[in-house]
């Protein structure tokens, strides 16, 4: 009489190196795909027509601001007060666009006579493109180039933007005047892992923005504004770049805002950090 053989069962070593060989798979997926679609993960655009852009730059009292060629490069509103003492640029912020940091020129242009332009990043509204860090940095390298020569300029960063901000500050030291970055960050890469502990993000990350080693070029004055509800870029990370930095500085610190209500600030801030800038002007042209 015939007996039936059994399979033999696989031993709890076996078993063990197939769950792992299976965590490892699963573990590889995500960090291609983290890789592959890093971008989408990074930058989100509010796409608009030229109509919509149009009506909600109105309301902020905002005209479309070109280069010498014609081309839309963002948004400006000239101080009521000519001549004006200096010139902002603003590098705004991510999941927004240009026109929504118009918000900025009317508590600047409360403290000092400024002029305001704001960049808008190629892949924002209705601006054609894709946003990477070399097309923003790209855009407003040709901002700041477009800026007249014969007045100080002064950079506003928010979030994305400071990191932008400081390639300009680090790559056209000469030119910048002084700089205020809100909820600013010492490398996104840090910020990118924050966010995403499990996976080696610093080593997949193509769009980096070290804004402290940009600002080791730099030696103007630094306002930072930071947050201590932040969620979306932790305060610790603007305090690093704060530490980091060795020119004049100071820091403003608000232990209950949060990431977006740090961006909305009174005039009476923005008077001292214009008075900040002003009383350092021998340092931004060293």
């Amino acid at each position: 009489m015939s007996q039936t053989v059994q399979p033999a069962k696989p031993t709890f070593r076996r078993r063990c190196l197939r769950t792992l060989l299976l965590c490892a798979s699963v573990y590889l997926l995500a960090c291609v795909g983290c890789a592959s679609f890093q971008r989408r993960l990074i930058y989100f655009p509010a796409v608009l027509t030229a109509e919509q852009v149009e009506g909600f730059a109105r309301s902020e009292k905002l005209e479309r601001w070109r280069s010498a060629a014609g081309e839309f490069i963002g948004w400006k509103r000239l101080s009521p007060t000519q001549p004006a003492q200096g010139q902002v640029l603003i590098l705004h912020g991510n999941a927004g666009c240009a026109f929504q940091a118009g918000h900025y020129a009317d508590v600047l242009q409360q403290a000092a006579a400024l002029d305001v332009f704001i960049v808008e990043f190629p892949g924002y509204a209705d601006r054609p493109g894709a946003p990477s860090e070399r097309a923003l940095d790209e855009s407003a390298s040709e901002a700041l180039r477009v800026l007249a020569a014969n007045a100080p300029v002064y950079l506003l960063g928010e979030s994305l933007g400071t990191g932008v901000a400081a390639h300009l500050a680090g790559h056209f030291p000469s030119q910048v005047a002084g700089i205020v970055l809100l909820a600013p960050y010492n490398r996104l890469a840090d910020v990118a892992q924050a966010h995403m502990r499990v996976l080696p993000v610093r080593w997949l990350l193509c769009d980096r923005f070290p804004a402290e080693d940009d600002l080791r070029n730099y030696h103007g004055p630094l306002a930072v504004l930071v947050a201590g509800q932040d969620r979306v870029v932790p305060e610790k990370f603007g305090r690093r770049l704060f530490d980091g930095y060795a020119g004049p500085k100071r820091l403003w610190e608000f232990p209950e805002a949060t990431h977006d209500t740090l961006m909305f600030q009174a005039p009476e801030l923005w008077k001292a950090v214009v008075a900040f800038w002003q009383a350092n002007p021998r340092a931004a042209n060293r």
